[in-house]
């Protein structure tokens, strides 16, 4: 513990240790960008351990999180479990996608540079029923689409850029708790729900039922209308 001798010199790995913890607070918002600066500041001129530990006493350990929900039975049980697909993804001038039924690891990273980044969880896998996926975005895209019924927290943040959280809600029952967290510096990134390829497909088939029934009734309706009509010309002969 770097309590236990405060006036010892500060090694290069305890400094990064602080400052890994000031980079994800103000990703998660913790953190203002004013406090952040002062305390990165603080950290890289610290010269003991007593120095460093009070700028991050307030502030929870690097890829700590809150305790995972408890996953009951029902359809999210089969899709939590195994190892994560990959942890990190990258694009620099180019881009990346991660879709379909990979593997999400509790903790995903992912970064843009003038590219473009495409993280999709509607048919994917969890490893852990709580996920952190942090995004970092810089004067590049990414967007990140999950499902309806997921649990998600956005929490990211835009600096003259912007980090959407619209797909903040809760998940039906059993669904993992997914926290979105990150940084977009004169870039975007997107947190949006879509519909699966089946939820899609089940709503094109009651649609089509649906236009099948008011042409039914249609042609029930002006069926009707010929007998009526029927009716009352034999009536006046």
């Amino acid at each position: 513990m770097m309590s236990e001798l405060p006036d010892m010199r500060a090694s290069d790995a305890e400094r990064e240790r602080i400052t890994e913890a000031l980079r994800e607070a103000v990703a998660e918002g913790r953190l203002d960008m004013e406090e952040f600066e002062q305390r990165l500041d603080a950290a890289y001129k610290a010269r003991t351990r007593g120095e460093l530990e009070p700028l991050v006493r307030d502030l929870p350990a690097p890829g700590s999180v809150a305790p995972a929900p408890a996953v009951t039975t029902g359809p999210w049980r089969d899709r939590i479990g195994g190892t994560g697909t990959s942890k990190v993804a990258v694009g620099v001038w180019g881009g990346f996608h991660r879709k379909g039924g990979w593997t999400v690891p509790r903790k995903f990273t992912a970064f843009t540079m003038w590219g473009g980044g495409e993280i999709d969880l509607r048919e994917a896998r969890f490893e852990d029923g709580e996920i952190v996926i942090r995004c970092f975005a810089l004067m590049g895209g990414m967007n990140v689409v999950v499902p309806k019924d997921l649990d998600v927290q956005v929490s990211g943040v835009g600096i003259m850029g912007g980090f959407g959280d619209e797909a903040t809600g809760p998940g039906t029952p059993g669904s993992p708790r997914v926290r979105i967290t990150g940084l977009a510096i004169w870039g975007g990134v997107s947190v949006e729900r879509k519909l699966t390829k089946a939820e899609k497909e089940e709503r094109k088939r009651l649609q089509q039922t649906d236009r099948e029934e008011r042409r039914l009734s249609r042609e029930d309706r002006r069926e009707q209308r010929r007998l009526g009509r029927e009716e009352r010309r034999k009536s006046l002969e």
